[in-house]
């Protein structure tokens, strides 16, 4: 079956590093780590692990820092290579093993990419897995599959950029019927979104930042209507279609990122603007929380700016190695810093819930739908997303 796949290589990871996106055929080049490849479906590991047929899958800004190489080595040492990429899955039951009562073949279901103790058969499961903490499982790299922290970077479990994968019965729910495929590939980032907003703990009436309104900014706006509804929502997005999605989706004011970009934070925010001899100007009041959605160095740096003394700063975006980030006003303003990883299975089931609601809302996000023949155009499509007017870039294997 075909696949796209990563192949471990440190020249074709220094190569990627050092060009950046300067070139961007790099990453679908016969030098980057990223491959089109025929390949053997993945066999069931246990009885109670069954086989899908991915029907679409999302590349996620994981999925690109990956092929990049824009992310931390951090995760290295829990994967293991080749890996067949795409954690978020919506997809078709093709088979089960005989200890599968969960789900039955036929029905279509969203995959929980997590593969924490019981999906790896560990009898002792370990404090965060017996807890319910199961995505800070500690034996990602032990039990009856290979290294491994989620679907999608595991060697046995295959991925969704792909036309079968497998999975155990507790990782997968079954979407309702009237759920459309383009609202169920959402629902696994709308879950990190939903558990993000949990951690920050908002009080009602509290003032909210978010900060870049791609697919994981929009989506967090969207969990804020909901967790948190009598919360403020102030948005900054780049472009246009994802300034008018904010709106759509329930942000009460959208900042455009040009020149003026922090003035306006600041009047919104009721913040007073103090400038250095040097540098950007410093805040004094600010958000009561503030969910960097790109983590970049800029947005964690306008992330510890634009927060009030004693507020919270939520990184939901998933950060590479920052250089440019001043924090002294992290240390100035005592601040609180969350960092925000998948979520557990019971806000997984929640965001199920919750797509189902807001489908119509949901479905129109995903702009792009590619074959995998078509994984180039894929790939640069959503690395250019945002200029290129889409918000989620999704495979259809």
């Amino acid at each position: 079956m075909l696949a796209v796949q990563y192949v471990r290589s440190v020249p074709r990871f220094l190569a990627a590093r050092t060009l950046g996106r300067a070139w961007s055929g790099l990453y679908t080049s016969r030098a980057s780590v990223a491959r089109l490849a025929e390949v053997d479906p993945p066999p069931l590991p246990g009885p109670a692990w069954a086989r899908v047929r991915p029907r679409l899958s999302g590349i996620c800004g994981s999925d690109l820092a990956t092929i990049a190489a824009e992310g931390s080595p951090y995760f290295a040492p829990f994967t293991s290579t080749p890996f067949v990429f795409g954690h978020e899955v919506v997809g078709e039951v093709e088979e089960v093993g005989p200890g599968v009562e969960a789900v039955a073949v036929g029905d279509r279901i969203v995959l929980s990419p997590p593969l924490h103790c019981a999906v790896r058969e560990i009898e002792e499961p370990c404090e965060p897995c017996a807890s319910g903490e199961t995505a800070h499982c500690r034996n990602v790299t032990r039990g009856t599959i290979s290294a491994g922290i989620q679907t999608g970077y595991c060697r046995d479990t295959g991925g969704g950029w792909s036309r079968s994968l497998v999975a155990h019965q507790l990782q997968l729910h079954r979407v309702p019927e009237r759920v459309p495929d383009e609202a169920a590939v959402l629902i696994e980032p709308l879950s990190c979104c939903l558990h993000a907003v949990e951690r920050a703990e908002i009080a009602p009436g509290s003032t909210t930042l978010v900060l870049g309104c791609g697919t994981i900014g929009l989506l967090t706006i969207v969990a804020l209507e909901v967790a948190a509804p009598e919360a403020r929502v102030v948005a900054v997005a780049k472009y246009a279609h994802q300034r008018e999605a904010a709106r759509a989706l329930g942000a009460e004011e959208i900042v455009g990122t040009g020149p003026t970009m922090r003035e306006a934070l600041a009047t919104l925010l009721g913040a007073e603007l103090h400038r250095p001899e040097i540098g950007p100007p410093v805040a004094v009041g600010g958000a009561d929380a503030t969910f960097d959605c790109v983590a970049s160095d800029r947005t964690l740096d306008d992330a510890f700016r634009f927060t009030r003394a004693k507020g919270t700063v939520i990184v939901v975006g998933m950060p590479g190695v920052p250089e440019g980030v001043d924090w002294t006003a992290m240390w100035h303003k005592e601040l609180d810093v969350r960092g925000t990883y998948t979520s557990g299975e019971d806000t997984f089931a929640r965001a199920v819930v919750l797509a189902a609601d807001r489908s119509p809302d949901l479905a129109p996000l995903v702009g792009a739908a590619f074959g995998l023949e078509a994984w180039r155009e894929a790939l640069e499509t959503a690395m250019e997303a945002g200029s290129r007017g889409v918000t989620k870039v999704a495979f259809r294997p």
